[in-house]
């Protein structure tokens, strides 16, 4: 197990609430690249994945681009734009009311549904292996941990 200090090359311990959040951050650039390598192959972004991932959990009914926003991991995204790719790539839909021009609703088609059933496994295996060295009661600390952190 590699300390952060011999990761970071540092001569210097480094004090620990700054080790902790350098800690934090440069554990979530390693899970984030390592999962955007898949999200490579199969030519999403994190974001876009994200965006299919909410839709799914629709069930077939329609989100808007609140909703989609609302339950999006990184809220900084622009949510239009990553629909508009979704549209151009053919994995999701949206159609505009034509009596409220302003009401928009937003589906996953059956090829966003396909590709999200590709990836289901590769995603979990790959969070299988990204957890591995942590036990049930572990990730379970973690996560209360990250949790009241962020309260």
């Amino acid at each position: 197990m590699k300390e952060l200090e011999d990761i970071l090359k540092s001569s210097q311990p480094i004090p620990l609430k700054k080790k902790t959040v350098l800690n934090i951050t440069y554990s979530s650039i390693w899970a984030k690249e390592t999962i955007g390598g898949i999200f490579k192959t199969f030519d999403l972004s994190n974001e876009q994945f994200n965006v299919l991932r909410i839709l799914r959990g629709k069930k077939g009914s329609p989100a808007n681009l609140q909703d989609i926003q609302d339950r999006m991991v990184y809220k900084m995204s622009n949510t239009t734009r990553l629909v508009d790719k979704l549209i151009l790539k053919g994995l999701v839909e949206r159609f505009t009311c034509e009596k409220n021009r302003r009401k928009v609703d937003i589906y996953i088609t059956k090829q966003g549904l396909q590709l999200l059933k590709e990836m289901d496994p590769i995603i979990e295996e790959t969070e299988n292996k990204l957890t591995a060295n942590l036990d049930t009661e572990e990730l379970k600390t973690l996560n209360y941990l990250l949790t009241k952190l962020r309260s």
